[in-house]
């Protein structure tokens, strides 16, 4: 449990600094809004695409790994915004609920956590998960384009969810790092720097400005974001467990791999999203505040169980 509580302990306290922060009136009222679009058009841009081309496709190869992490993440994601938009009948929210769902935080905590409970070996299925999760933000941003436009014909619904994914640098950017990467060509290294410079930006601007959201008060219940928390840590790794060992047999260290990404908490990906639409991101800051503290046990305990099965 000591090594989970190292890797949670500082995601944890940078969103109690954004906390504290502003509700001390050191961070104004603006502070969250400036944070938001520093990290969603430079810094996480920055991360993804450093992450990609640090990558290359050679590692992410594994279709038995790809498709049990894919089908986990899909089925939690289907079903959290099923349940959601038949409550809410809003397509958007539905999808962002969906995300905070099945986001795992595989880039800040999965890489650690892996390396540290499976050795070496672990970095393979933390970095193929990486990429798993740029898919479910795509096919959560198409169904947030579809719910914002549904007013719209659908011929310029299409037309405008191609135009958004292609404008969007939160997806832009690892695809840019994916093209480069197999081009075997070697950025120059004070472009390399300050890329690097703004990719270890992303993370602790992300986790302050979601301390800073967790001020307003949510009109929505507080059983919505217990209700998504609870998909994300419990039902999101049995269900990667079921399809990756009784069903497809995958060698023990990938099922292990599995487990322990499945189970992480829900990364800043999705509030990012939120803050890209203008939407409400306070049930997702509350979502990655909760998996984050609750990710201590449960992480805990699906590591036990998974080195015993």
């Amino acid at each position: 449990m000591l090594y989970v509580f190292n890797v949670v302990l500082p995601v944890f306290l940078l969103i109690l600094i954004g906390y504290v922060g502003g509700r001390a009136g050191k961070l104004g009222i603006n502070a969250s809004t400036e944070l938001n679009r520093f990290v969603v058009w430079l810094a996480l841009p920055a991360q993804l695409f450093n992450f990609a081309v640090n990558s290359g496709w050679q590692t992410l190869w594994q279709p038995g790994f790809i498709t049990a992490f894919f089908l986990s993440c899909l089925i939690v994601f289907a079903l959290v915004l099923l349940v959601s938009w038949i409550r809410h009948r809003d397509l958007a929210a539905a999808s962002f609920d969906g995300l905070s769902a099945s986001y795992s935080n595989t880039g800040y905590m999965g890489i650690p956590l892996c390396a540290l409970a499976l050795g070496q070996d672990g970095l393979a299925p933390a970095i193929i998960s990486t990429f798993i999760v740029f898919v479910m933000f795509a096919l959560a941003t198409v169904f947030i384009e579809i719910g914002i436009l549904s007013h719209k014909k659908s011929h310029e619904i299409v037309l405008s969810v191609i135009k958004s994914l292609c404008t969007n640098p939160l997806l832009i950017a690892p695809v840019a790092g994916l093209i480069w990467a197999s081009s075997e060509l070697t950025l120059y290294d004070p472009i390399a720097q300050v890329i690097s410079f703004l990719a270890a930006a992303s993370t602790p601007c992300a986790l302050i400005s979601i301390g800073l959201f967790l001020i307003q008060k949510s009109t929505a219940p507080p059983g919505r974001a217990w209700g998504i928390s609870l998909s994300k840590l419990i039902l999101q790794p049995l269900i990667a467990w079921m399809i990756a060992g009784p069903i497809l047999g995958l060698p023990e260290l990938w099922v292990s791999a599995i487990v322990i990404l499945s189970a992480l908490p829900t990364g800043t990906g999705p509030f990012m999203l939120a803050q890209y639409y203008k939407a409400d991101g306070s049930i997702i800051s509350r979502v990655v505040l909760i998996t984050t503290v609750s990710s201590l046990l449960t992480l805990s305990l699906f590591l036990w169980w998974s080195n015993g099965v």
